[in-house]
């Protein structure tokens, strides 16, 4: 057996007012807040950004189309000037109650913290078709807000796969007047949805998807059109998807919360400002709903930060109150 030497594999354990899991919008937003209000808080971050493919994000006002990792990079800075402490890693396990929360990190260190903000997000689970991962974040689309105006007026293409995939053409419609919706799945489209394509001037093409075709463009994969199963091409400037939302949501479920049912899958469920059912803990971002994009994930973890703020002030208050008595 070996045996480490003095600086290997020893694990440390650090307490904070606040420690937040994930370093997103939501994350770095409510960090901010609370360093702000002098408050000792980590971030733990596993630097796996859900947006990194997209070459900018939008709505961002003031900064529309700015990388989204260079928007990260920014934020990290700015927490961290007001004195934040962001740490690399993932947290593999979670336990304890309000004022006494324990994270086991991935490199066995241990994060104590009176409060918790969960803002882990979530993963996009693409279909498995061949080339939609390759492409995903600039060829290949899903929401009409983030990406819709950079491809209108192209030929924009929606593999159906999901109930979800009708509502999105109908959105890429007000785009383009060129979109063709493949029936990958007949079962994703109802007889309403062709009767709205038809009265909104969607073709529709009942076929499988074989894969979406990729050319190589100066190094760099670009979309060559989509390949049906009968050898036939569509050609297409944009494809757009439906992914699965899969909320990252065990580090709730290990600290013995329950998530609630959302549209494709749990959610963690909050209240007023970000608050869950346990006591400590607040979550924000897409770890609560898939809807949130960049500026709402922002606004959701300033006002989670202000009432872990507030509770932290008035649980002192009481501490004080009571050393009166």
């Amino acid at each position: 057996m070996t045996i480490p030497s003095a600086s290997e594999n020893i694990s440390t354990t650090t307490e904070y007012d606040v420690a937040i899991v994930g370093g997103g919008a939501a994350g770095l937003s409510a960090a901010t807040v609370l360093a702000r209000s002098l408050r000792n808080v980590v971030v733990i971050d596993a630097g796996q950004p859900r947006n990194a493919p997209a070459a900018g994000a939008h709505n961002v006002l003031g900064q529309d189309g700015i990388s989204p990792l260079d928007l990260l990079a920014r934020g990290r800075a700015e927490a961290t000037g007001y004195g934040a402490e962001i740490r690399p890693g993932t947290v593999v396990d979670a336990a304890g109650s309000v004022d006494d929360f324990t994270l086991r990190l991935s490199s066995d260190d241990v994060v104590k913290a009176r409060r918790l903000i969960l803002a882990t997000g979530l993963v996009d689970e693409l279909p498995d078709i061949p080339g939609v991962a390759e492409l995903w974040g600039h060829d290949v689309l899903h929401c009409p807000y983030c990406h819709g105006y950079e491809v209108r007026g192209t030929r924009i293409v929606q593999i159906a796969t999901s109930p979800m995939s009708a509502h999105q053409a109908l959105m890429f419609r007000q785009l383009s007047e060129q979109v063709t919706v493949i029936a990958h799945d007949p079962a994703a489209l109802s007889a309403d949805d062709r009767e709205h394509f038809t009265a909104t001037g969607i073709d529709v093409v009942d076929a499988r998807v074989e894969r979406v075709r990729t050319r190589d463009d100066d190094g760099s994969a670009r979309l060559d059109g989509v390949l049906l199963s009968d050898g036939g091409v569509v050609e297409a400037d944009a494809v757009v998807v439906s992914p699965k939302f899969v909320v990252r949501g065990e580090l709730y479920e290990r600290l013995g919360g329950t998530l609630d049912e959302g549209p494709m899958g749990g959610l963690v469920g909050t209240g007023p400002m970000g608050e869950t059912a346990l006591p400590g803990v607040w979550a924000v971002g897409n770890t609560t709903t898939v809807h949130a994009m960049v500026t709402v994930a922002m606004g959701e973890g300033v006002s989670a930060g202000a009432a872990v703020n507030a509770s932290l002030v008035m649980a002192e208050l009481d501490d004080k109150v009571s050393a009166l008595a």
